[in-house]
């Protein structure tokens, strides 16, 4: 697992609570090899910190839904189209098992790692040097 997840490295310039939010997301995968739900876990967490970010890069956001700053941060060009419907399939799945609709089972390392992949990828994009 660590080869897997060795390049998932917080960059530069990304708030420290989320930098956080992220490493945990990282360190849950590889733990993963000896406790499968921690997959799960860490796709969670890695969707805590994009709304994390999201929340700190969008205007008036306060305390609007993560719906809501996915929209928002399309529509103003934060996101792409793409981003902002991957954010939303990762915000479906969130909202499903905190509301009990799914069940919290563990996902397979060939499906966790691409998502939490993709929420390092969109913090990266938003906190990274050309993001102003």
């Amino acid at each position: 697992m660590h080869d897997l997840v060795q390049d998932l490295v917080v960059p530069a310039g990304v708030p420290d609570a989320a930098a956080t939010v992220l490493n945990t997301a990282r360190e849950l995968l590889r733990q993963s090899y000896f406790c499968y739900e921690f997959s799960t876990v860490a796709v969670l967490h890695s969707l805590i910190a994009v709304e994390m970010v999201l929340r700190s890069k969008v205007p008036n956001a306060g305390k609007a839904p993560l719906q809501r700053l996915i929209k928002q941060a399309a529509d103003s060009g934060l996101l792409t189209a793409d981003q902002a419907d991957l954010l939303d399939t990762g915000r479906e799945i969130r909202n499903k098992m905190a509301h009990g609709e799914m069940t919290h089972t563990a996902m397979p390392p060939a499906m966790a790692i691409p998502m939490v992949r993709t929420s390092f990828t969109i913090v990266t994009a938003l906190c990274g040097p050309s993001s102003g």
